[in-house]
């Protein structure tokens, strides 16, 4: 006896669970297809995708079913997100009430998908402790950071930044390494850098900034990180460029800082990964850690004030007890340590051209970087870098850099008496 087309029955119940139309066409593992044509595919190559969402019907359900491959998208995976959080903004997701389960359940049963929850993709950071202590935090940076450096140069530029870049120009020939360059500079010159200055890198990733200033701004830097592997990776750089009499980097927490103030302090999205309960001792480490006069460039991802964090997505596969506030509470949260907030810029735009650049270079990679680091994990990468471009696109999430300043104590700033001349370069 023939047996009835999966993807109608899908359509189905995904319509009355959503309480609307699916955005989505849908092909089933029988090759059978159902919902609105002329857009992206859901492709629910598995049955265990199914089961995933029965067991958690949520955006860690779904992500769980996109990275082991049983879920997939033909076509657009962007344009596909889109569409969901379209549906999501116009009300049409509702809460998965009791019926609703039961109604899941059933039809699970007659397509043989009722089971055991299925063990979640060897990917995702499993953390021990109390958050932000010292060890998780070191655990929480070394799931991503210490992922492996070759597959990290195969996404990034040739500087290794990680960080929203600066897209000065929309040439054909301007691409992600002239925008981080930009980036870079812009940072430098917001911090008013001149030889023989000390600057303090909190977070010093791969040694972008680092490198960039010390090269290019006559500056003795040191950096700090909490990943071994990046650590490994700047001191080879710094060898490399003849760097080693202007440039330190050390394996530190921001809580293990006890130098001298320095002149001056970028911190490039680290205060991520500090945490809301830890954060106003970050702030005060940056503020002891600067000469009076001496300036911070601190750039961040922000968030409304209900929707913080990173999400289950990020906070899963990518950066565990990451926290993203609303900006004004990070400028709050500076002024309360004495610091004097001067300028703040958005970059948010900036970061939906970053993402969608990275996203290419994996596109235009994926076998070398699935020979490199797996199908599973690139597949991780590829959905981090759509949905976050995304995120960005549609105000879901900001990011800005903060420029501030430690007056003295008789509230000298010592800045420039207009931006234009605050953003004059003074470049070696």
């Amino acid at each position: 006896m023939a047996t009835s087309p999966v993807a109608p029955v899908l359509v189905e119940v995904a319509e009355r669970v959503l309480g609307g139309p699916l955005p989505l066409r849908v092909r089933a593992w029988d090759g059978s297809e159902a919902g609105p044509e002329g857009g992206p595919v859901a492709v629910v190559r598995d049955r265990r995708a199914l089961r995933r969402l029965l067991w958690d019907p949520n955006e860690l359900g779904l992500a769980r079913a996109y990275v082991s491959g049983e879920l997939d998208v033909d076509g657009d995976l962007g344009e596909a997100l889109s569409l969901f959080w379209a549906m999501a903004r116009g009300g049409g997701i509702r809460k998965v009430t009791v019926k609703d389960k039961l109604s899941l359940v059933g039809t699970g049963v007659r397509l043989g998908l009722v089971g055991p929850r299925p063990r979640p993709p060897a990917e995702e950071a499993r953390l021990s402790g109390r958050k932000h202590t010292r060890h998780r935090d070191r655990a929480a940076i070394a799931h991503h950071y210490d992922m492996s450096n070759a597959f990290y140069e195969r996404v990034l530029d040739p500087n290794m930044a990680y960080s929203c870049a600066y897209w000065t120009s929309d040439a054909p020939d301007y691409g992600v390494e002239d925008a981080q360059r930009d980036k870079l500079e812009l940072v430098c010159v917001k911090l008013g850098l001149r030889p023989g200055m000390r600057m303090l890198d909190v977070g010093c990733g791969w040694g972008s900034l680092a490198i960039h200033a010390a090269k290019h701004h006559g500056v003795h830097v040191t950096g700090i990180t909490l990943s071994e592997q990046q650590r490994d990776f700047v001191l080879e750089r710094i060898a490399a460029e003849g760097l080693g009499d202007r440039v330190d980097v050390r394996l530190q927490d921001y809580r293990e800082l006890t130098d001298e103030p320095f002149d001056a302090i970028g911190t490039l999205e680290m205060g991520e990964h500090v945490g809301a309960e830890n954060y106003p001792q970050y702030a005060e480490t940056l503020f002891k850690m600067l000469k009076p006069e001496g300036r911070l460039l601190l750039q961040q991802m922000s968030r409304g004030a209900v929707a913080q964090g990173g999400g289950s997505f990020i906070e899963t596969y990518i950066a565990p007890d990451m926290n993203m506030r609303p900006v004004g509470q990070t400028v709050d949260m500076l002024e309360d340590t004495g610091l004097e907030v001067r300028d703040v810029e958005a970059l948010r735009e900036h970061y939906v051209w970053t993402c969608r650049a990275w996203g290419e270079t994996i596109e235009s990679r994926w076998d070398e970087l699935v020979a490199l680091a797996g199908e599973t994990t690139t597949r991780v990468w590829r959905l981090y870098m759509a949905g976050s471009a995304l995120a960005f696109e549609e105000n879901r999430i900001g990011v800005h850099q903060v420029l501030a300043v430690r007056p003295t104590a008789a509230g000298v700033a010592g800045l420039p008496r207009t931006r234009a001349e605050l953003l004059a370069s003074e470049s070696v």
